[in-house]
């Protein structure tokens, strides 16, 4: 049976693959709603996006709009051209981006231009800092959606103090929504005899522009985690496995680190599960943390996850060596985990907030 609406969604980076894998699933429950899946091609590598469609059962993108590694001004026009064309073929009564990539950004731009309606997943995060490339993406996505799926109360704190309140939902966060599912987790001994673990590893990612852009920074990193007593295992993004060959850092890093090619979803779950600690300057690996409760050690200047922070889940490092060691030296698990960040249910809520909206449109 035809399906009454169609709705466009648009990813590129990696955080967005199990986002949209919850969302798909939801929106394959609905009777009202089809779902068009577009790849902006942003991260084009292999393990870092197709290993995700395959492993999370998403069904292959209708349409790559191929934009590769390239300046961001470069990314948004081939992103905005690519996107148009989709647009006119699939005339989608919505469209959903995600985030806060230059893939996000730009596909609202093209969006708007073409008068659909745009919902903006992950609304409302604020790092207050404009000279992060996320913190642009996220101002002009929500200066122009339609609807706005927040996943916490200060987010739509920040959205009122910028005078936004209609249609802000507050969901919580469709990246936790799939990782309740503990059939994809094996059994905790098998896991740390199969990859050679200890019970008190440190997971460590790092892929930040504002660390794999400046020396000073990155070296901090390596030499702050190479001072730990503890096994490290990094999983190297292809960006700060580059950098570090660019700066040649090699010598930064001590025999306890243990670089990885970028890891499958539960794979990567599973390592931060059963880890003893995170270091991390990526949002997604942050609230991760949060949801298996296990601490994790920021390794920038700020976050926009700062219920983490109020909770003592997280603790901000920054790029500094000294503070990196001492925080994992001095770590302390906090007695209590709130669930602030969402329950596992954004992507039923978020569905079932787009059906109520296009319905009031047909009336």
């Amino acid at each position: 049976m035809k399906k009454l609406y169609k709705i466009l969604t648009v990813i590129g980076a990696r955080p967005h693959f199990m986002k949209v894998a919850a969302l798909h699933q939801a929106i394959e429950q609905s009777q009202y709603l089809e779902h068009v899946i577009v790849h902006s091609g942003q991260h084009y590598d292999n393990s870092l996006s197709g290993q995700y469609i395959e492993e999370l059962n998403l069904p292959t993108p209708e349409y790559n709009l191929q934009i590769g590694s390239q300046t961001p001004n470069l990314q948004f026009s081939d992103c905005i051209k690519g996107l148009d064309r989709v647009l006119v073929e699939v005339e989608p009564d919505m469209v959903l981006v995600i985030g806060d990539t230059n893939t996000t950004a730009a596909a609202a731009i093209a969006t708007k231009k073409r008068n659909i309606y745009l919902g903006h997943i992950e609304a409302g995060l604020r790092e207050f800092d404009r000279s992060i490339p996320e913190e642009i993406n996220k101002l002009i996505t929500d200066a122009i959606s339609d609807l706005y799926f927040v996943p916490t109360a200060t987010g739509v704190e920040n959205l009122r103090r910028q005078n936004i309140i209609d249609e802000v939902y507050l969901t919580g966060d469709i990246g936790l929504d799939l990782l309740a599912d503990q059939s994809h987790y094996e059994d905790v001994a098998t896991f740390r005899t199969k990859h050679s673990l200890s019970n008190d590893y440190v997971f460590m990612t790092c892929h930040r522009q504002v660390n794999t852009s400046n020396r000073d920074r990155l070296k901090a990193i390596l030499e702050g985690v190479s001072q730990l007593e503890r096994t490290v295992i990094f999983a190297l993004h292809p960006r700060t496995k580059e950098a570090i060959q660019t700066f040649g850092l090699e010598s930064s890093m001590a025999d306890n680190i243990r670089t990885k090619a970028p890891l499958g979803f539960w794979q990567t779950q599973q390592l931060i599960k059963e880890a003893y600690a995170v270091v991390t300057d990526s949002g997604g690996i942050i609230k991760e943390a949060y949801f298996h409760k296990i601490p994790s050690v920021i390794i920038d200047d700020q976050t926009e996850w700062v219920e983490t922070l109020a909770e003592g889940w997280s603790i901000l490092s920054g790029a500094q060596s000294d503070s990196i060691r001492s925080a994992i030296e001095n770590l302390r698990r906090p007695e209590t985990n709130q669930n602030a960040l969402g329950d596992g249910r954004a992507g039923q809520r978020i569905v079932q907030i787009i059906e109520q909206f296009l319905h009031a449109t047909r009336t």
